[in-house]
């Protein structure tokens, strides 16, 4: 039997809210922050102003959207995360990816840094549709997770170091792909990194409005 969204949200809720503060002091790598900068400089260029984070964690990408402008909204499915994020002055609500309670068309932009990667393949496609319907046409979205090369598969990691192990999809490029392309146009996609650490990177654009993608950016 497939595993199911549903399935796995409780355990991952446990693990997050354990590890919170742990993760809220750990400091991010730099090509992490190119690859957000380089996000920030697509939204300049579609004039967007609203950006939801799905996924947040502790909220320093949040952070950084705001500080640099933009009306951000946070969701994460652990409370604990969610807390941190108000104690930095972000709006946050506690919400797993099949229940963003928001209107249709609220927002120019979503950034999902590493979180996708917890959804199951068996709902994936509803997951991206609930992130393509909170987003106004021409909106941008930037899915980023790791996977491809040697990370393939899902399930239950055993070495994981949060209590009790999260469970995590690899996917392949080719995958990744095919699934984003059901709901979203491919503005770019590259990866970053070695084989055992690789990261997919894909800015998207849900169709409609007068924005044309522009051509793919080199890989960071």
């Amino acid at each position: 039997m497939d595993v199911r969204y549903d399935d796995v949200t409780g355990p991952l809720r446990t693990a997050y809210d354990g590890g919170a503060e742990r993760r809220d002091l750990s400091g991010k790598a730099p090509w992490k922050l190119v690859e957000r900068e380089a996000f920030l400089s697509r939204l300049k260029d579609h004039g967007c102003r609203r950006l939801l984070e799905v996924g947040a964690g502790t909220g320093h990408d949040s952070a950084y959207f705001q500080e640099n402008g933009w009306d951000v909204v946070a969701v994460d499915l652990s409370p604990a995360m969610v807390a941190l994020c108000r104690e930095k002055g972000i709006e946050a609500h506690v919400m797993d990816f099949l229940s963003l309670d928001f209107v249709p068309g609220s927002f120019d932009a979503v950034y999902a840094l590493n979180c996708l990667l917890h959804a199951p393949n068996s709902d994936l496609p509803a997951v991206m549709e609930a992130i393509g319907t909170v987003m106004r046409p021409g909106g941008l979205f930037f899915l980023g997770v790791y996977g491809g090369g040697s990370l393939m598969g899902e399930g239950m990691f055993e070495e994981d170091d949060h209590d009790p192990p999260r469970f995590f999809s690899f996917r392949s490029d080719e995958q990744l792909q095919e699934y984003a392309r059901k709901i979203f146009e491919i503005v770019d996609f590259h990866v970053v990194g070695p084989d055992e650490r690789r990261f997919q990177s894909l800015t998207l654009r849900r169709p409609g409005g007068g924005t044309q993608p522009r051509h793919p950016m080199p890989a960071a």
